[in-house]
């Protein structure tokens, strides 16, 4: 009996500072690959008051030099619109207007209440510093609740985010971004995770299925994103181009 008390005692204890860094790590390298990575997403955002919208759009990834395309696709009237991260910075295209502008972490993907980090890699240890805050309850789950403030210097969408993280598998369950004054500005959930193998990183790499977004600013307000499908394969140099997103679009 007293072994089970203290057994107990041990699985509620919290975390140490290193083991939430690790916790954050573990999460980054699971959705990392070592080469690149495709996926064609369907994106559906609804609004109060306005009939929803839907969006199909192509992502490329090359995890190595932290490089990023999404290029929309459908509806017609946005399609070949673009952005592309090279360097830290985030560019959007308009084929309308045939221009490029540099865009924030915070920018909304296509007028969505996605952004940038929902289609990116994760880089969570690389850019918060965690603090714990206890142990919940998540529907079926266990979770670690973590809070995450963004370190000095870093630029990210949230300056402070909560994690709810799954104890039995690591995967994020939920997830809420707040702004600089405190305010609750996103609640993500994660309601379903796949992984597929690569073979450049000799391991599986995870992604979540589907991701569902909540703007706590305007009520009603939410994107779903479904990751259709996932590629690992070598993609050509040219597609972190300005130049390829300029060819696409014409």
């Amino acid at each position: 009996m007293i072994g089970l008390l203290l057994w107990a005692g041990l699985a509620a204890a919290a975390p140490t500072a290193d083991e939430m860094v690790s916790k954050l790590a573990t999460i980054d390298d699971r959705q990392r690959n070592s080469g690149d990575y495709k996926s064609t997403v369907y994106i559906e955002t609804k609004e109060s008051g306005k009939s929803d919208l839907i969006y199909l759009a192509e992502v490329f990834r090359r995890d190595e030099s932290d490089k990023l395309v999404i290029m929309f696709t459908k509806p017609a009237a946005e399609a070949g619109k673009g952005y592309l991260r090279v360097d830290d910075s985030l560019f959007l295209y308009d084929p309308t207007v045939g221009k490029w502008e540099r865009r924030t972490e915070r920018e909304s993907i296509g007028g969505t209440d996605s952004n940038r980090a929902d289609f990116d890699e994760s880089r969570l240890a690389e850019e918060f510093t965690p603090s714990y805050v206890g142990q919940e309850s998540l529907g079926k789950y266990t979770a670690d609740r973590l809070k995450l403030v963004a370190k000095e210097g870093i630029d990210v969408a949230y300056p402070t985010i909560e994690l709810w993280i799954d104890q039995a598998s690591g995967n994020t369950l939920k997830r809420q971004d707040f702004a600089l004054s405190g305010r609750l500005m996103r609640t993500t959930y994660y309601p379903e995770w796949q992984q597929t193998m690569s073979a450049s990183k000799g391991a599986p790499v995870w992604f979540p299925r589907e991701i569902r977004i909540y703007d706590e600013v305007e009520k009603g307000n939410q994107t779903v994103i479904v990751f259709q499908q996932v590629v690992l394969d070598p993609l050509d140099d040219s597609i972190f181009t300005k130049a390829w997103l300029e060819a696409r679009s014409r």
